[in-house]
């Protein structure tokens, strides 16, 4: 047996690898979608790596127009597990939002984040479908209860209250 032999190195991220990790792979998907989103980025949207870290993204969000978050600039982290694309990315609103789906510790509410996760999905649709929530809230499958209550009640008084926080925490 050579004197290497189950031994790990640091690979990516600080991240241990050996050559029976997918850590090279999911790499190489990352550099990919990297390359795609700096090319071609979705509407409104940003993201890139922290620093030198590739499996740890800030993105930012411009409040869509035709929504209470117009002219906000939400900021949020991203963190790819080792084991991506095969396992969804860790995306957490660092900018405080008034929003049914998304709590106050920034955790969000989409499905294609958990259950409906698939390897076909990129960090570019992943952003979409969240700029897509900000305008098309989804009080049925909600994170925070009473501001569903409220959105399907009076969306008027949500609205306003929305509006209010983004001037507050996203300008």
């Amino acid at each position: 047996m050579s004197a290497n032999a189950g031994a790990t190195a640091t690979g990516l991220a600080g991240r241990p690898w050996s050559s029976t990790t997918s850590l090279t792979a999911s790499a190489k998907r990352i550099q990919k979608e990297l390359a795609e989103i700096s090319l071609d980025p979705p509407s409104n949207c940003s993201a890139g790596p922290k620093g030198d870290n590739l499996y740890e993204w800030v993105s930012t969000i411009m409040g869509p127009g035709s929504s209470p978050y117009q002219g906000g600039v939400f900021f949020l982290d991203i963190n790819f597990p080792s084991d991506y694309p095969f396992k969804p990315p860790k995306v957490i609103f660092r900018t405080r939002i008034y929003h049914c789906n998304i709590n106050s510790n920034g955790q969000i509410c989409l499905d294609i984040l958990k259950d409906n996760w698939s390897p076909a999905l990129t960090i570019s649709k992943v952003l979409l479908s969240i700029c897509s929530l900000l305008t098309d809230a989804n009080p049925y499958d909600p994170l925070v209860g009473s501001i569903a209550q409220q959105y399907l009640s009076d969306q008027t008084s949500h609205d306003k209250t929305a509006a209010e926080w983004t001037r507050r925490f996203a300008q």
